[in-house]
C-alpha cells in the first residue's frame, strides 16, 4: 500500500516518518559526538598534550577556553549555511555541515602535540575547532527542520525531540568510547597517544550518517517553496528585516539551555578532576548516567509540548534552572562521586526540559523561505552567551565568588530566557506554513 502525500509529493507515511526522524537522530548524534569528544578531551587530557608549559590546574582552564572558540563561530555557520539550506535545500545542506565536522574531528586525532611543534599546535587546534564550530552552526537547524516540516500539526513535538536527543546521546556515545579506550589500553597510554582514538573513530560514523541522510527527500516546506518559487535571494537579510525580534528573543530563550548543558559537559569534567579530585573513570561514568536521565527528560517534555503547548513546557524548565545552578554547585564535596553525579544530573534535567519542545518552538516563529536561517541565528547566538561565556569566565567566577559563582551565572541566565520566553507567542495549534504574525 502507497504512503500518503503532502500537496508537493513528498511521502508522510510511517515509514518515512520513522526514515526521517533516524536520519535526523544520526545526524545530530554524530555531529555531537564529535563536538562533544573535544569537550571531553580539553577537560582531561589536552592541557598535558597542547598546554605542557601551564600548571595542571591552569592548563585544563586554558584547554577548555579552546572548547568556547566554536561558539564564536557557530553564527556564522548559522548564517552561512542557512543561506543555503533556505536556497537549495535542507538536505544538501546538512550533508555538507556532517563531513565538516566529521573531517575536523578526524583531523584533530592526528595533531602533533605542542611538544612536537610547538605553538603551531595549538593554532591548528583552535582552527579545526572554528571549524567544528561552523559545521555545528549549520546542523542543528536543518535537522530539526528535517523532522518538524514533515510531521503534522499534532505531533511536530513529539518528532521534533529526535534531533533535540543527538546532544545526549552523542554525549553518551563519546564519553562510552572513551571509557572504553580508557579502560582498555590504560592512563598512561590514553593521555600519551590513545586519546586520538575517538576522533578518528569518527570518520566511520560519518559514513553512517552520510549514508543515512541521503536517502531521506527534500522537507514538503522547502518542496512547496521551491514549487512555489518563492525562496528568497538573502535569506539573512530578510529574516533579519522581518523577523529580528524573534532571532533575538528565541537566541535569548536558548542561552539557559547552553549554559546549563556545556558548563555540566565542558566545565565539570575538569572541574571534577582538578578541584573534586575524582577519577577519569568516575567522571566519565557520571556524563554517561547524566546523558540518559537528559534523554528521559528530552523525551518527556517533547512529547508532552503537544499536549498542553510549548511555552508551558519550557517554562516549566526555566523556573527549575533558577535554582538548579547554585544547587548543583553547593552541592558537590571534594571526593563524593555520588554528590557530582546528583548535581551533574540536575544540570542536564533543566537541559533536557527546556531542549525537547525547542526543535518545534524555534522553527514555528520562522517562516518557511528562511526558517533555516531563522531557527540556527537564534539558536547558535545563543552559544555565545550561555556556552562561551561561562567556560571562558569560569575560572574567574571561582576565584571571586567560589564554586557558586557559576551557579549564579546560570541562575542569571535562566531568568534572562523566561523574559524572552514570555515575550513570544505560543505556536503549538498554527499550521506551520501559515505566516506567523509578529511576536
Amino acid at each position: 500500500m502507497s504512503h500518503p502525500r503532502t500537496t508537493t509529493g513528498a511521502p508522510t507515511g510511517p515509514r518515512s516518518m520513522a526514515r526521517v526522524a533516524g536520519a535526523s537522530l544520526a545526524g545530530t548524534t554524530i555531529e555531537f559526538y564529535d563536538f562533544l569528544i573535544y569537550g571531553l578531551a580539553a577537560g582531561l587530557v589536552f592541557n598535558a598534550i597542547f598546554f605542557p608549559d601551564y600548571g595542571g590546574a591552569e592548563g585544563t582552564w586554558a584547554s577548555i577556553a579552546t572548547f568556547g572558540v566554536a561558539f564564536v563561530f557557530r553564527p556564522l555557520g548559522a548564517i552561512v549555511f542557512g543561506h543555503f539550506g533556505d536556497r537549495i535545500g535542507r538536505k544538501a545542506t546538512l550533508v555538507t555541515t556532517l563531513l565538516i565536522m566529521g573531517l575536523s574531528t578526524f583531523a584533530i586525532g592526528l595533531l602533533p602535540s605542542a611538544t612536537s611543534i610547538g605553538v603551531t599546535a595549538v593554532v591548528l587546534l583552535v582552527l579545526l575547532r572554528a571549524l567544528q564550530g561552523f559545521a555545528l552552526g549549520g546542523e542543528w537547524a536543518g535537522a530539526a527542520l528535517l523532522t518538524t516540516e514533515y510531521a503534522g500539526d499534532r505531533k511536530r513535538g513529539a518528532y521534533a525531540m529526535f534531533p533535540q536527543l543527538g546532544p545526549s546521546v552523542g554525549l553518551i556515545l563519546a564519553a562510552s568510547v572513551m571509557l572504553l579506550f580508557l579502560n582498555t589500553l590504560g592512563a598512561e597510554s590514553f593521555t600519551d597517544w590513545a586519546w586520538r582514538l575517538p576522533f578518528l573513530v569518527s570518520l566511520v560514523l560519518v559514513g553512517v550518517g552520510l549514508w543515512v541522510r541521503l536517502k531521506v527527500a527534500e522537507t514538503p516546506s522547502f518542496a512547496k517553496v521551491k514549487a512555489q518559487r518563492a525562496e528568497v535571494r538573502l535569506p539573512f537579510g530578510d529574516c533579519i528585516k522581518e523577523q529580528w525580534v524573534q532571532v533575538l528573543l528565541g537566541a535569548g530563550i536558548m542561552s539557559t539551555v547552553f549554559a546549563a548543558f556545556y558548563t555540566g559537559v565542558a566545565f565539570l569534567p575538569g572541574f571534577g578532576i582538578q578541584v573534586l579530585g575524582l577519577t577519569f573513570n568516575q567522571i566519565l561514568v557520571a556524563l554517561i548516567v547524566a546523558g540518559v536521565v537528559m534523554s528521559v527528560a528530552v523525551i518527556g517534555s517533547a512529547i508532552l509540548s503537544d499536549v498542553i503547548g510549548r511555552k508551558r513546557v519550557l517554562m516549566a524548565g526555566m523556573v527549575v534552572a533558577l535554582a538548579a545552578g547554585p544547587i548543583a554547585f553547593a552541592t558537590m564535596e571534594p571526593g563524593s562521586f555520588g554528590l557530582y553525579v546528583l548535581a551533574l544530573c540536575l544540570l542536564l534535567i533543566v537541559l533536557g526540559v527546556s531542549y525537547g519542545p525547542m526543535a518545534a518552538y524555534l522553527p514555528e516563529q520562522f517562516q518557511a523561505r528562511y526558517r533555516y536561517t531563522g531557527a540556527g541565528l537564534a539558536y547558535n547566538l545563543a552559544g555565545v552567551l550561555g556556552g562561551a561565556l561561562p567556560l571562558v569566565i569560569g575560572d574567574d567566577l571561582i576565584a571571586r565568588w567560589g564554586r557558586e559563582g557559576i551557579g549564579y551565572f546560570l541562575t542569571a541566565n535562566a531568568l534572562v530566557s523566561a523574559c524572552c520566553l514570555l515575550l513570544l507567542k505560543e505556536t503549538k495549534d498554527r499550521p506551520l506554513d501559515v505566516e506567523p504574525s509578529p511576536a
